[in-house]
């Protein structure tokens, strides 16, 4: 066996292009993903609405980004306002002020019993935010996503669809996170073929 010994200018510029290396490399996204089942008994207080929906916010924490997609229908009157309230003061049940843009989220569709909506909060910008929410949250955008973040994580976040029948909220749901990527279910035969 033969060793071999690096020359000292050889592993200086070896560690050199390692640091460069790293230095160039982008920093690694956390993509975290969060989905709210909508309802009436899910509102405070619970209503017999027999509208449903779905909403999934996906953030970047690099991109410093919250894509939004949701769908609803069977509301028992027209939608007036959508937005994320946050934080409660218990996870998963009570109410708290709004967070995001009001009274509606820009292109959400007000005036219908069922629509779909998909858009991007850039959540760098005062835009993304109920101004007294900024506020209330150390006064910077800065301070107020990492508030709204902190409560997403926490289960102190809900997302909410207001109507004409139901002015404080017809249907709504916490955010929760999930797993976006389809699991397949593994049998001894599948991990046996793996290795084939």
């Amino acid at each position: 066996m033969t060793r071999r010994i690096l020359n000292p200018s050889h592993t200086s510029l070896l560690l050199a292009a390692a640091l460069s290396f790293a230095i160039a490399m982008p920093a690694n996204a956390a993509i975290s993903h969060y989905r709210a089942i909508l309802n009436g008994p899910s509102e405070a207080p619970p209503n017999l609405s027999p509208g449903v929906g779905v909403a999934e916010i996906t953030i970047d924490n690099v991109a410093n980004t919250m894509a939004i997609s949701a769908s609803f229908s069977g509301l028992n009157g027209n939608t007036t306002a959508c937005h994320i309230h946050a934080p409660t003061a218990v996870a998963l049940t009570g109410t708290a002020g709004v967070a995001t843009t009001t009274p509606f989220f820009a292109g959400f569709p007000i005036g219908v019993t069922a629509g779909v909506y998909s858009n991007t909060l850039d959540l760098t910008l005062a835009s993304s935010y109920n101004p007294s929410y900024v506020t209330a949250n150390g006064g910077t955008p800065a301070s107020a996503e990492t508030a709204l973040l902190a409560a997403i994580v926490a289960g102190k976040a809900y997302f909410n669809v207001h109507s004409v029948s139901v002015p404080g909220g017809e249907i709504r749901g916490f955010l929760q996170q999930f797993d976006p990527t389809p699991t397949a279910k593994s049998t001894w035969s599948r991990v046996k073929s793996l290795y084939h």
